[in-house]
């Protein structure tokens, strides 16, 4: 197992971990995310999978988030690591929003990401440990601050790549001392 597999299954084991965690009655709970419920985080998570599955002309399992988050996401799930566990098919080229990369560095830069932001969101909505992965923070504060800023300003602009579509919030302001993690949520837009 290469590296961004094993990445992404540590992270999707997480992020999996919360969604089992949530209470029925915690499904509406608002998000961090303006716009979101929790369930609305999962079905976020779960529609990003199907993205990554776009280039290798693969579709997800029709599990829906509505009816079943924990079953849709273990299928959205399993139809990538499915994608990192084929070298012919995590290999192969796309173009992305950030360029032509490799689909499994698609996946890694996106929704294994986004697993680590969006897990926080959940369990903020839900109660749960807020707590990341340091190694997480670390890694994606270093990739985040290092987005050059028009690039930035555009990540931050609503509807930018389409419509509905926010990626960044307007920074929050964190104390320069506080924890990475608060540095990282406030840079990326939450309030931590």
């Amino acid at each position: 197992m290469g590296e961004i597999a094993e990445r992404y299954r540590r992270r999707a084991d997480a992020f999996e971990a919360k969604v089992a965690a949530v209470k029925a009655d915690q499904w509406g709970n608002q998000s961090p995310c303006e716009k979101w419920s929790a369930r609305d985080v999962v079905d976020h998570i779960v529609a990003m999978h199907g993205y990554m599955l776009m280039p290798v002309n693969r579709r997800l399992t029709a599990v829906p988030v509505a009816e079943d988050p924990l079953g849709a996401f273990r299928a959205a799930r399993a139809a990538v690591e499915a994608v990192l566990d084929d070298p012919e098919a995590a290999e192969q080229d796309c173009d992305t929003p950030a360029g032509r990369m490799t689909v499994e560095a698609q996946i890694d830069q996106v929704v294994s990401d986004d697993l680590v932001l969006h897990g926080w969101d959940l369990a903020r909505a839900t109660g749960q440990n807020e707590t990341m992965d340091p190694a997480d923070v670390e890694r994606l504060w270093t990739s985040t601050t290092a987005i050059p800023a028009d690039v930035m300003t555009k990540y931050r602009t609503p509807d930018a790549f389409g419509p509905g579509i926010e990626v960044y919030g307007a920074e929050v302001e964190v104390p320069e001392d506080a924890p990475l993690q608060d540095r990282l949520l406030g840079f990326i837009g939450r309030n931590p």
